[in-house]
């Protein structure tokens, strides 16, 4: 009979990691956990004593602070595995998990669905020939050099990426490997795991060339084993059933997705919402279930295109799926800077970086040029941006790896503001209410078209009284919501009341507010 060694990656909320641990290994299976380094030692402490007595569950030798799309990954993911491969001699399996992953089937089902067939579940395709990669970098992933992660330090990852490119500095990839490529999400059996841990002891060149690779976790084990195993015991598929929305990330799963996801022939699912404790409940009984039967009909991608066609033809009627119940997480803190002038706004959002390194957006939902990673397309019009803020915001904690982010916001966009301060996440709004100027206001209905340089000064005389009365309307509508966590910091307010007040909106020592508030210029026009 098939036993599993999970090998579980994460860094957050330890209480759902224990019980993830404590329902596996309940039904006879084994866990070894690599927890970021990142992560608070408090975090880890809590997983390590409520673990301790049990043993099927053991800790990757060394804690690493991981990155997304760094070789710090598959590092996570050998020491994690090392320590599977010496703690469990009777593992057969070692099957690869994050955090937000649940189970799909019963233990039983899977470990007779193990035992049928004696192959390797990897996804594993040829990476020039393929199509795998949509968008983005592809031979640059192999060919240069990638010391810098692009998420946390994308100027000089790029500063790296193009002087190589204009000195042609390139590396050949080694000869008798054919890189491959797919989904990190693998099932292997322990001869293949202990083939793949000796050859990372003695082909120290193919090791090198993978350290300073770009994306290394959907190619490394990939590549290594269509190199060690015969293609015939190779399965090109995961046993994880994930789906990606239109914008190339991946959709999330909630309470009511319990029947769907049960009928699709995989093992586990990702990902599950963190706010989908009903699914979870249920999932984590069915695990147990030794006699539960499942109908696999596999509809799901199937349905998820169908409705996302629908979408497409404007005959929408009610929420998609993957939409419902739709939220950026309890666990989560969206910070709004709310400022009808922009240039103070961005002013003071860029001495909060400079500070505290939070992750911080400009005004993302009024500006079509605002800097935004790459998230699929969806950032690619306001139009975009606004009609799936949700999906956007979650888009953007996921891409800065952050349960923090601070954006902003101009005071008309009231529905939106309204719409975020509704959701389940803390929200936080700080209104900047800034003195107008007669001359400021008249560059303000030129900027938006409602006068111009050949306006009568007349003219803009009988505007000025209604420019001024529409932004004292959109601070009344933004005060008559009664936002819960609502601050105003006004230009009159001094340095001091300043830093208070931005040491409780973002909640940081006062001594780093007081930074943060000190320049002069903050308010100049």
């Amino acid at each position: 009979m098939a036993k599993i060694a999970f090998i579980l990656l994460c860094h957050k909320d330890p209480e759902a990691i224990i019980r993830q641990a404590e329902m596996l290994t309940a039904a006879g299976d084994y866990m070894a956990i690599h927890f970021d380094a990142r992560a608070k030692p408090e975090a880890f402490n809590r997983i390590k004593t409520a673990l301790a007595d049990n043993p099927s569950v053991t800790f990757a030798r060394k804690r690493i602070k991981c990155g997304w799309g760094a070789w710090s990954l598959v590092q996570a993911t050998l020491y994690a595995v090392e320590a599977a491969v010496d703690e469990f001699p009777r593992a057969t399996h070692f099957y690869m998990l994050s955090g937000d992953c649940a189970p799909i089937k019963s233990a039983r089902f899977a470990h007779q669905f193990l035992d049928n067939r004696d192959v390797d579940y990897v996804e594993s395709f040829d990476y020039f020939e393929s199509d795998w990669i949509k968008t983005g970098m592809k031979e640059e992933r192999l060919i240069y050099r990638h010391f810098f992660n692009e998420r946390t330090q994308p100027k000089r990852f790029y500063a790296s990426y193009n002087l190589q490119r204009k000195l042609g500095l390139t590396r050949p990839i080694p000869p008798d490997i054919q890189i491959q490529i797919g989904s990190q999400w693998w099932c292997l059996r322990r001869r293949t795991v202990e083939w793949i841990l000796e050859f990372t002891r003695k082909r120290r060149d193919v090791m090198r060339f993978f350290r300073t690779t770009w994306i290394p976790d959907e190619t490394f084990f990939q590549t290594l084993v269509r190199h060690l195993v015969p293609e015939s015991e190779i399965e090109t598929r995961t046993l994880t059933f994930l789906m990606f929305t239109d914008y190339g990330m991946p959709v999330t799963f909630y309470n009511d997705h319990y029947d769907l996801l049960l009928s699709q022939d995989y093992l586990f699912a990702r990902k599950i919402s963190p706010e989908a404790l009903e699914l979870k409940r249920r999932l984590g009984t069915l695990y147990s279930d030794e006699r539960a039967q499942f109908q696999i009909s596999n509809e799901g991608r199937g349905l998820f295109q169908f409705l996302t066609a629908r979408g497409r033809e404007g005959r929408r009627f009610a929420q998609r799926f993957w939409e419902t119940e739709s939220t950026l997480g309890r666990e989560r803190e969206l910070m709004i800077v709310v400022c009808k002038k922009w240039h103070v706004a961005k002013r003071l959002l860029e001495r909060i970086r400079q500070v505290t390194n939070l992750p911080a957006i400009e005004y993302l939902f009024n500006e079509e040029g605002t800097a935004l990673p790459d998230l699929g397309g969806i950032q690619g019009t306001l139009a975009k941006r606004t009609r799936h803020r949700r999906a956007l915001m979650r888009m953007l904690f996921d891409y800065y790896e952050t349960d923090r982010l601070l954006v902003c916001m101009d005071p008309g966009s009231i529905d939106l503001l309204q719409d975020f301060c509704g959701d389940r996440a803390v929200t936080k709004l700080l209104e900047v209410q800034c003195h107008f100027t007669d001359a400021y206001l008249i560059g303000h209905a030129m900027r938006v078209g409602l006068a111009g340089e050949q306006t009568p000064p007349e003219t803009l005389e009988r505007l000025l009284p209604t420019i001024r009365g529409d932004m004292t309307y959109e601070s009344d509508r933004i005060r008559d919501s009664e936002f819960e966590n609502h601050m105003i910091l006004r230009q009159s307010d001094d340095r001091g009341q300043r830093a208070d007040l931005l040491a409780r909106f973002l909640d940081i020592p006062r001594e780093k507010a007081q930074e943060i508030a000190e320049p002069d210029h903050l308010f100049a026009d």
